[in-house]
């Protein structure tokens, strides 16, 4: 297929980045935390509180598994590696891209974390989630794009040069 799917930890740039992405290539753009809250009627955080990071996970895991589309760039929601359907069905989509950060960066980029509507089980920490998830994020992506200290445009053209690049490599 020819979607883009940006995974990564929260505050990494899925949606901004995805949002200026899409608008280069010419491309839907897909935020999945809009669509759970659209679904359930509620914002993620309540929908959190509401279900626990257990139950959270599987109602996104059933919103990425029903998504069907073309020439759109997806924004999973950052616990999207944390159900391995969820991730099968994303790499049947298209093209995995991981927007890399490093603890410190996620740390410095989210400040609001009791209502970001992160799935955390309670007492977690945000070291704990990364220690976690990164290595899915890794094991998941076709292609890895550090979304460190750059702008907004720069990771953009990093994500567009990284998949140019994985094109030509799967056209040899």
């Amino acid at each position: 297929m020819d979607n883009i799917i940006l995974i990564g930890m929260p505050g990494s740039g899925k949606s901004s980045v995805g949002v200026v992405l899409a608008k280069a290539l010419g491309y839907r753009f897909l935020d999945v935390d809009l669509v759970i809250q659209e679904q359930e009627g509620a914002l993620l955080q309540d929908i959190l509180d509401r279900l626990g990071a257990q139950a959270f996970l599987d109602v996104e895991r059933d919103a990425i598994c029903a998504l069907s589309c073309r020439r759109t760039v997806i924004a999973p929601g950052g616990s999207c590696v944390c159900r391995e359907a969820s991730m099968d069905h994303l790499r049947q989509l298209g093209t995995v891209v991981y927007l890399s950060l490093s603890l410190e960066d996620v740390e410095e980029r989210i400040h609001n974390l009791a209502t970001r509507g992160i799935a955390m089980a309670p007492g977690e920490t945000m070291a704990d989630v990364y220690r976690y998830r990164e290595p899915l994020y890794r094991r998941y992506a076709h292609l890895t794009v550090p979304a460190h200290g750059q702008s907004l445009a720069e990771t953009v053209e990093a994500v567009k040069l990284a998949l140019a690049a994985h094109r030509r490599a799967d056209q040899s």
